[in-house]
């Protein structure tokens, strides 16, 4: 599973309580009720200081960022990227911006088309391999900081992106500092069976959320939507729309053009560091042995952590966030104590 040529980095450093070891309970707290409340509170100066972005990604495409400069700072702009069917407000993400704004950093929480509430900037559809406009934006934000590299984090799906910024980097003249991607989607196939035959529930989760997304699209474009015969599992779905709603051919050709496994990283030469599980009951670990590694790229596993979990109590810092803040902090993966 792991390469002998270029080794990856496995932190043993992360050991989470006996009870935390679980990945499912690792994922379910990363993302559920559980800790909104506390992080909504300790993420009220970030959200106060916040102002809404209408970024012109090209094409006629606006996306939705928000802008959390706090009072003093570096100024070095962090962009902070969600997972599918997450958003800007996903309580990872507000955790982790809480934390870079608190350290003096530019927030900036970007929305994927369709996520939020923005179904209704643009006509066409969302879905995975809408890179051209996820450029578009970290373009029309470099412009908002000249001669300030940006920094860009990036969870699940929104790690997939940014990896695929990276690759696309030298050519359209975008001028990064590092790209962190936490539990990205390595290969979209895989985790399309994970999700169908991981632990009851997670595709039920993704169906009722993904849902309630076409329907608030639906509401906005009824001109254009009806979803009403669009039913099945996550498979039947994405089959159904891609045929629709995309140039793809089939649900193969349309996963496949967001899969980064092969060569798709081959050309990254900003730093680029990915950080996921062993357990990861979304991604399977499989993937990491089929991914290209540049020089620039780093790849760290820990033996627990589930998907974009890494919790190592329900009141302190992640692992993960820890991960970040020494990387940012120019620290290299310092991963010490510093809660």
């Amino acid at each position: 599973m792991l390469t002998a040529a270029r080794p990856y980095h496995v932190a043993g450093e992360f050991r989470p309580p006996l009870w935390l070891r679980n990945p499912h309970v690792q994922s379910i707290l990363a993302t559920t009720f559980v800790r909104r409340g506390r992080i909504e509170r300790q993420a009220a100066p970030l959200i106060a200081a916040q102002r809404e972005l209408l970024l012109d990604c090209g094409a006629g495409v606006r996306l939705q960022c928000f802008l959390s400069s706090p009072p003093r700072g570096s100024g070095q702009p962090v962009l902070v990227l969600h997972g599918w069917e997450g958003s800007a407000e996903s309580i990872y993400v507000l955790s982790l911006a809480q934390l870079l704004f608190e350290r003096g950093f530019e927030v900036l929480r970007l929305n994927l088309r369709d996520h939020g509430e923005t179904h209704h900037l643009n006509r066409d559809l969302f879905h995975s391999c809408r890179l051209p406009e996820v450029i578009g934006a970290v373009q029309a934000l470099q412009a908002r900081f000249p001669g300030r590299p940006l920094s860009a984090v990036g969870f699940s799906l929104g790690g997939n992106f940014l990896l695929r910024v990276a690759a696309r980097a030298r050519e359209s003249s975008l001028d990064l500092a590092r790209i962190i991607a936490i539990s990205p989607v390595l290969e979209p196939a895989d985790t399309l069976v994970a999700l169908e035959t991981a632990m009851p529930g997670y595709q039920g989760f993704f169906v009722r959320k993904w849902r309630r997304s076409l329907r608030r699209k639906e509401a906005v474009w009824p001109e254009r939507y009806d979803f009403a015969d669009v039913r099945g599992g996550l498979r039947e779905m994405t089959a159904e729309l891609v045929r629709r709603h995309s140039e793809f051919a089939s649900l193969e050709d349309y996963l496949n053009g967001y899969s980064i496994t092969g060569e798709r990283l081959a050309s990254v030469a900003v730093p680029a560091d990915i950080l996921t599980s062993l357990d990861d009951p979304m991604i399977p670990a499989g993937g990491l042995a089929q991914l290209a590694r540049p020089a620039a790229l780093t790849v760290t596993v820990t033996r627990y952590g589930g998907h974009c979990g890494f919790i190592e109590s329900l009141a302190g810092v992640s692992f993960a966030e820890r991960f970040v803040l020494g990387l940012l902090a120019g620290n290299g993966r310092d991963l010490s104590d510093r809660h």
